[in-house]
């Protein structure tokens, strides 16, 4: 494989994926469908970039039982690089519980299974150094800020999808070239309530780019100026199950800005990534490729 210029690290899992009419509180309910199916938010974004027409890697661990096997398998369909993931002997791979309703909301459970984090000398430093873009979600905190730490001196652009607070995630801000947060994670981090002056409050930590995801209400960027750019979500698509959708904006975004510094474009590109992948169960199933996205602004 030529060298990638999509490097993601991170978290990946298998998704157990369940429709069900209502998330029951206290009891049993049949469900409408059931699959497994890769996932995770840098996961995602490895597999979102490859569909999207750049080389892609993925940088992670996993265990060496039935789930590790299937995301080695599931990256290696995509034509992700997995060359750089590190299998535990031993180990269990991290998996994921999601439940949706007939209306696209999700709720999930994940757990790591306690397995070994990647260690700070255990990233591929050359492959990092050579890519166009280093994409991170905070897992794995000490590679990752080994990571960014080696693609900002290599003038790699450092992409942060910020929406778990891990250990070192004060630092990943610091280091992030593209900063844009979940709401949640933006009004934590801040303390602000009001989403505006979140967001201004990420400003200050000195990313090229700063930003807030807001789910169905779209996203927002603040400009150099300290204007705030909008981007309304494309209503006029379906909602299977909006699990993901966050981790499609990240990759759609830090690819097309790759190609094109308006940042208003990169939005709208981003929310149609976005929007599309939302139809379809699971994280990565509704990933649409390059022709899928342009044809679809083609006519929106």
């Amino acid at each position: 494989m030529n060298t990638p210029e999509f490097v993601a690290l991170g978290y990946c899992s298998n998704d157990h994926l369940c429709r069900i009419p209502e998330i029951p509180g206290d009891g049993k309910i049949e469900m409408t469908e059931y699959r497994i199916q890769g996932g995770g938010p840098a996961g995602d974004a490895a597999v979102g970039a490859a569909r999207l027409g750049l080389s892609a890697a993925f940088v992670t661990s996993v265990g060496d039982d039935m789930d590790g096997r299937l995301i080695l398998a599931d990256f290696a369909a995509e034509k992700v690089d997995t060359s750089a993931i590190r299998v535990r002997r031993g180990g269990r791979s991290p998996v994921a519980c999601c439940w949706i309703t007939p209306d696209g909301r999700r709720s999930v459970a994940w757990t790591k299974n306690n397995l070994e984090l990647l260690k700070s000398d255990e990233i591929p430093l050359e492959m990092i150094r050579r890519a166009k873009i280093l994409h991170l979600d905070g897992h794995h905190p000490d590679a990752a800020v080994e990571a960014a730490r080696a693609a900002k001196a290599a003038g790699v652009l450092v992409n942060l999808d910020a929406g778990t607070f891990t250990p070192r995630i004060g630092e990943l801000l610091e280091l992030a070239d593209i900063l844009i947060a979940s709401e949640f994670f933006a009004r934590k981090w801040s303390g602000e309530s009001e989403l505006e002056k979140a967001l201004a409050g990420l400003k200050t930590l000195g990313a090229r780019v700063t930003g807030v995801t807001a789910g169905s209400a779209g996203s927002m960027l603040i400009a150099e100026d300290g204007t705030i750019l909008r981007c309304p979500a494309f209503r006029d698509l379906p909602v299977v199950d909006s699990t993901g959708a966050g981790d499609a904006y990240h990759c759609g975004f830090g690819v097309r800005y790759l190609e094109t510094g308006d940042l208003r474009e990169c939005m709208r590109f981003a929310s149609a990534f976005a929007g599309l992948k939302c139809g379809k169960l699971g994280a990565r199933a509704g990933l649409p490729t390059r022709k899928e996205v342009d044809e679809f602004l083609r006519n929106h």
